[in-house]
């Protein structure tokens, strides 16, 4: 018998039945992540080893023998032993992840955040190095760096809305409402990632802005008297501004055009994949969506084929409110990995799409972009997306498949690296992980304690999702936290050091470079990758 048991026998502890427990309210879940001890008799450890191991391993005979060796039924616990270590002595089994369902009690009153959830949770850390592109998160808190934040930076940020994280608590004030439910979206993102690791994200105070366009211009903090920018965290960012980028909405669902949680819809997508291999898809490239979204998709629009000219480009226009009349039958975006190519072309600003598109195993043609959202900042020129020149189009098009449908290996293994790229490196759990670490550096920088304001409101999943209906509240159950991660996060990298980020942005340049130069040669033959 281990020495665990052994001075759980010794002890003098007194045992209380189940039913005591259960009028107590104390869960389970409590009682395995606390040092405070409650004796509990042979029933209690039935319901408790049902919750943790499952009723199959409960109900067989061996485990029944296992347990009455182990347990007998007089075994008290004691101080300094919990619930869950005596589970752990059973051999070779490990608990199932906790789950903490969601508390809605009566739907047609005010929710309130419900008090069980765990405010901490130890977990194991973590030997997983993150993904390369969570490196930006360095690069855009740099502006502060050597400043610090200041309250006074963060109320003069032109946000949509303020979140606050004080004891890991969110707190949220609106100024002014956002497109569709952007807004609600993202605060639910944050919401789960407390779900996920209670405790771990320390106290913090930001703004948010969650139009299309970044608002912070480093041309109005430049010069020798100019001030620290104000901190606002948005969806995007290009060389001009200074906006922290942050995962966008559409990660937990955009229910106004049916686009399903990521976790879900990346899953349809290699389904999707599956359904045709890459050399029987059709050999042209593809597009379809909403061409109103800036002059460059109107420009697309003409790459059409017609009586004269055929630039290898199939264009369809996406009329959401025809989509959403007719219940969303034509904007399946795992039906849409039926080309060899697929175009990613920016609207008034980025585009939430790009991550859908690379995720095709199609050759994606990337028109060349000005707007990098987390993990664009990653890719490679010819590794995962071939480049398209924004000021010619159509022929940039043309020659792309060209090459491809005579290249087709090549053109096969650069979709199915941006595919590879999205399916290992863009993994909701990575998504939170990014959040995780962008937050708790900014909060690193913070120079003072943020307080709640007194017209702020507590959001929890429950004050969220009990009350809405329709496609919010099941794209919102659906991407819910079940419960806090048995595992940290992933290990964050060191920042860039210069020299290797200016040599990283300049291979970028130059690969496009020589994609232009390829083209204006015009002779496929002679295009050989991995020569720049």
């Amino acid at each position: 018998m281990s020495p665990l048991l052994e001075s759980c026998r010794r002890s003098f502890c007194l045992r209380w039945m189940l039913l005591e427990l259960l009028l107590l309210k104390l869960t389970v879940l409590q009682l395995s992540n606390t040092n405070f001890m409650i004796p509990i008799s042979w029933s209690g450890w039935r319901h408790y080893i049902r919750w943790a191991y499952g009723s199959d391993y409960l109900e067989t005979f061996e485990a029944r023998k296992q347990l009455s060796k182990t347990l007998n039924s007089h075994i008290p616990l004691c101080t300094g032993v919990t619930l869950k270590d005596l589970a752990l002595q059973i051999p070779g089994r490990t608990p199932k992840d906790i789950e903490i369902p969601l508390s809605c009690g009566n739907e047609s009153i005010t929710q309130t955040c419900p008090a069980n959830y765990p405010r901490k949770f130890e977990t194991e850390s973590s030997i997983e190095a993150c993904p390369e592109y969570f490196r930006w998160i360095h690069e855009d808190l740099r502006s502060w760096k050597e400043t610090g934040i200041t309250k006074d930076m963060v109320d003069k940020a032109n946000g949509d809305f303020r979140l606050l994280i004080v004891k890991g608590k969110a707190y949220v004030q609106k100024f002014r409402g956002c497109y569709q439910t952007r807004d609600a979206f993202t605060i639910w993102g944050i919401v789960q990632l407390l779900r996920l690791y209670p405790g771990k994200i320390a106290d913090l105070d930001l703004m948010f802005s969650c139009g299309d366009m970044p608002l912070i211009l480093k041309s109005d903090y430049q010069g020798g008297n100019a001030k620290s920018p104000p901190p606002l965290f948005h969806y995007c960012k290009d060389d001009q501004s200074l906006d922290i980028v942050f995962p966008d909405w559409s990660f937990w669902g955009w229910p106004e055009i049916n686009i399903k949680p990521w976790v879900r819809l990346r899953k349809e997508l290699e389904e999707g994949n599956n359904r045709t291999a890459w050399i029987q898809r059709e050999p042209y490239a593809y597009w379809k969506g909403n061409t109103a979204m800036g002059v460059g998709r109107r420009d697309l629009f003409g790459c059409n084929p017609t009586n004269q000219q055929d630039w290898n480009a199939r264009i369809y226009h996406q009329d959401w409110v025809e989509e959403t009349r007719r219940g969303f039958m034509d904007s399946n975006l795992a039906s849409q990995c039926s080309h060899r190519y697929k175009i990613y072309i920016e609207g008034i600003s980025w585009s939430v799409s790009e991550k859908y598109i690379l995720a095709c195993n199609s050759m994606t043609l990337l028109v060349n972009t000005q707007y990098d959202d987390i993990f664009t900042r990653g890719l490679l020129p010819l590794t995962h997306y071939w480049p398209i020149r924004d000021n010619d189009k159509c022929r940039s098009i043309k020659f792309a498949v060209d090459w491809g449908n005579n290249h087709t290996e090549e053109a096969q293994r650069i979709g199915m690296e941006g595919s590879k790229f999205i399916r290992e490196k863009l993994k909701m759990s990575q998504v939170y992980d990014y959040m995780f670490h962008l937050l708790n550096e900014y909060a690193k920088l913070l120079k003072y304690q943020p307080t709640v304001p007194p017209d702020a409101v507590q959001v929890c999943s429950e004050t969220m999702a009990c009350n809405v209906g329709g496609l919010e509240k099941f794209y919102k159950l659906e991407s819910m936290v079940k419960g806090p991660s048995t595992t940290g996060p992933c290990s964050l990298l060191l920042p860039y050091d210069p020299l290797e980020l200016q040599t990283f942005m300049k291979r970028k340049e130059n690969l496009t470079k020589q994609v232009e130069l390829w083209e204006l040669n015009g002779n496929i033959t002679k295009v050989i990758l991995g020569k720049s």
